[in-house]
């Protein structure tokens, strides 16, 4: 189920892309594509996690900023991983019981 499951570098991790409808798909592969989504959803904490470090560092960086343009760099640097982190939270709902396609725009 490889073919399911694309690279995110944004989200730093896989998401599920489906080529077909989930539907289609045998109740053995479905099965196996909801147990490596399961298994991806666990690493999704982590993930925030050090996204969460990344921006307590930018955050400490942008309290001596004296530099206006450096600081408007940095507040635009941390909503984009603060989004980031949204993202992953709204990935990490996304629960065996429900159809994964769901949360993917």
């Amino acid at each position: 189920m490889t073919d399911v499951f694309v690279w995110d570098g944004r989200l730093g991790i896989l998401v599920p892309q489906f080529p077909r409808e989930f539907e289609s798909y045998t109740d053995a592969e479905q099965a196996a594509i909801l147990l490596r989504w399961e298994e991806i959803r666990g690493t999704i904490p982590d993930r925030v996690k050090q996204i969460e470090q990344v921006i307590i560092v930018k955050q400490e960086q942008l309290n001596v900023e004296d530099d206006f343009v450096t600081s408007c760099r940095l507040n635009s640097e941390i909503a984009d991983l603060a989004s980031t982190i949204n993202e992953l939270h709204l990935w990490f709902r996304v629960n065996q019981d429900m159809d994964v396609r769901a949360a993917h725009h």
